[in-house]
């Protein structure tokens, strides 16, 4: 079981995001997962530019990192995706990396993988954030095992981190358990369905314009 976790935090893994992915990925491992880890705060990826590259030739031309995270995601069981909550979203490093994936989407490139969402914030606001996260994940085709979310506050008290980290540690195993056992989610079906449904057709709609794309979902039988 192969999981990829990235944390989209400007202070890596030295911040209260870093702490709440920790947890997570340290149940992951002790139920069997092979985690890696990758800090956006260490690497350059910058925002999309819409010059539609992906979805013509299969690759972006910008020169930057986003080639780091594209080929574990893709070669994953499981992915992760950590992140503070700024201003009732992700970081601006988590949204470009999201943005990047724009092609990855149109393929349904997580179609059988499995994910979930880590998001700390100054207040009691993660819940947003984490339907956010998990949202985007079930749109790149992943079953989302869910998310875990904590304060700043809590993370720092020494009597109110336990708890955190318990559900931190909850997560973890629920998602090794989940790969392990090809978990499915029946309630995840229609949006999964419909959202794949859109990119079917937009692809089709396109298919002169952006040929990669439309390869890839006929050579799948999903045209």
């Amino acid at each position: 079981m192969n999981v990829v976790a990235i944390n989209g935090s400007p202070h890596g893994m030295k911040g209260t995001t870093g702490l709440l992915l920790s947890a997570v990925i340290k149940s992951a491992r002790a139920a069997g997962a092979t985690v890696t880890t990758l800090l956006l705060a260490d690497y350059n990826v910058g925002p999309c530019r819409a010059c539609d590259a992906c979805h013509k030739a299969g690759a972006c031309p910008i020169k930057d990192d986003f080639a780091r995270f594209r080929a574990p995601m893709v070669a994953a069981d499981g992915v992760i995706l950590a992140s503070p909550n700024y201003i009732s979203s992700v970081s601006a490093q988590m949204k470009a990396l999201m943005d990047r994936c724009c092609g990855l989407l149109h393929c349904q490139a997580f179609k059988g993988k499995y994910s979930a969402a880590v998001v700390t914030s100054g207040g009691s606001e993660s819940k947003e954030v984490e339907d956010y996260i998990l949202g985007f994940l079930r749109a790149m085709g992943s079953w989302t095992v869910g998310g875990v979310g904590a304060s700043a506050a809590a993370l720092l008290n020494p009597a109110a981190r336990p708890k955190a980290l318990e559900a931190a540690a909850e997560l973890g195993s629920g998602l090794t358990q989940a790969i392990a056992s090809r978990k499915t989610y029946a309630e995840q079906v229609p949006e999964q369905s419909a959202f794949a449904e859109r990119m079917k057709q937009l692809v089709r709609s396109r298919k002169d314009q952006w040929v990669y794309e439309y390869e890839y979902w006929n050579s799948r039988g999903w045209t």
